[in-house]
C-alpha cells in the first residue's frame, strides 16, 4: 500500500504505509528512488519513504535542493545516499541538519566503494544485498517491537535477488567476451558481472564528470563504431551530452545496435524488475553471432 510521505513531500516520490494503530513509521529519506525502494521493502507498514530523484525525466546531474527536501532530510529518522561524489548534496544537507540518533547509511561505504570509483553502483546487485542488510538491522534498532517482522522482509528481499543472479550468470555464457561501449559508465558493473568487455572507458568518464574529452578518445569511439569492433552502444536516456548524441548518431549510422538505460528506477515497478528488464534489454540489443 501506497500512501503520502508524513512530512511535506512536494516534489518527493513518496512510499510507505501506515504503522500499526498508535504507532508512527520510521521516517526515511533516501536521495535516489531506487534505494527508497529496497528501503520500503523491507520496511513495509514500519517505514515512511521519500525518494528525491525519482523521476525517469529528471537529469540527476542537474539536481538542486529544494525546501521541501531540506525538511524532509531534517525530520529523517533514516538517510540512504549513494556517495562517492554522485550525490555531494546529500552530504551538504545532512551537515547543514544536524540530528542526534539520525541513522545515515552511505552505500558506496557500505559496499567498499571509494572516491575515483565508478559511482553506478545499484547497477551492482550485491550492493542492494548490502543494503538490505544494513536496513534490518537499522530499522530493528528503531523499531525492536517490530524486528522479526523485519528479518522476514530481508529473507523474502534476498530470495528475490536470485533469479537476478541466475539471469546474470546465464547470460554470461553468450555474452561474456563481447566487445561493447557506452557513452557513461552506468551501466559498468553490469557488463563486468556479464563479462563483457568495456571499451572507451576515458571516454565514459569524461562524460560523466563533464570534462572535456580528449581528441583520442574521440577518434577512439569513432574508429570502434565505423569498424564495428563492438557489439553494442549503451547511452543514458536520462541526459543530454553533445559529444555523446555524436557517438550514437554515428552508431547509428553505422548499423550499430543502441540500448538506452536510465540513472533512475522508472516508475510503478521495484528494483528486482527493473534490472531483470534491463538484462532482457542487453540479451536483446546484442544479436548473436553470426555461425
Amino acid at each position: 500500500m501506497r500512501r503520502p510521505y508524513a512530512l511535506a513531500c512536494l516534489g518527493l516520490l513518496c512510499s510507505g504505509a501506515p504503522g500499526k494503530a498508535g504507532a508512527s513509521p520510521i521516517a526515511v529519506v533516501a536521495a535516489e528512488n531506487f534505494y527508497g525502494d529496497v528501503a520500503g521493502q523491507l520496511g513495509g507498514p514500519g517505514v515512511a519513504v521519500a525518494s528525491i530523484l525519482a523521476s525517469p525525466d529528471q537529469d540527476p546531474h542537474l539536481f538542486e535542493i529544494s525546501p521541501s527536501v531540506a525538511r524532509a532530510v531534517s525530520a529523517a529518522q533514516v538517510v540512504i545516499y549513494n556517495g562517492i561524489d554522485y550525490d555531494p548534496w546529500m552530504q551538504s544537507l545532512l551537515a547543514a541538519a544536524q540530528a542526534p540518533g539520525r541513522q545515515v547509511i552511505a552505500v558506496a561505504s557500505l559496499a567498499g566503494h571509494r572516491p575515483g570509483d565508478n559511482p553506478h553502483i545499484w547497477y551492482q546487485p550485491e550492493t542492494m544485498a548490502l543494503l538490505a542488510d544494513a536496513l534490518a538491522a537499522r530499522y530493528a534498532a528503531l523499531d525492536p517491537a517490530h524486528a522479526q517482522d523485519y528479518a522476514h522482509r530481508l529473507s523474502v528481499f534476498q530470495a528475490s535477488l536470485a533469479p537476478v543472479f541466475l539471469r546474470i550468470a546465464t547470460l554470461r555464457r553468450r555474452l561474456g567476451g563481447l566487445q561493447v561501449t557506452a557513452t557513461e559508465p552506468i551501466v559498468g558493473y553490469l557488463f563486468a558481472a556479464l563479462g563483457m568487455i568495456s571499451r572507451n572507458q576515458d571516454f565514459q568518464r569524461a562524460v560523466m564528470n563533464e570534462t572535456e574529452v580528449s581528441a583520442t578518445g574521440l577518434a577512439a569511439f569513432e574508429t570502434d563504431l565505423r569498424s564495428h569492433r563492438i557489439r553494442l552502444l549503451v547511452y543514458n536516456s536520462q541526459a543530454s551530452d553533445a559529444v555523446a548524441d555524436r557517438m550514437r548518431a554515428i552508431a547509428v549510422a553505422a548499423g550499430v545496435p543502441t540500448l538506452g538505460v536510465t540513472e533512475t528506477e522508472p516508475p510503478g515497478t521495484t528494483y528486482q524488475a527493473w534490472i531483470m528488464r534491463e538484462l532482457d534489454a542487453l540479451d536483446k540489443a546484442v544479436p548473436a553471432a553470426a555461425p
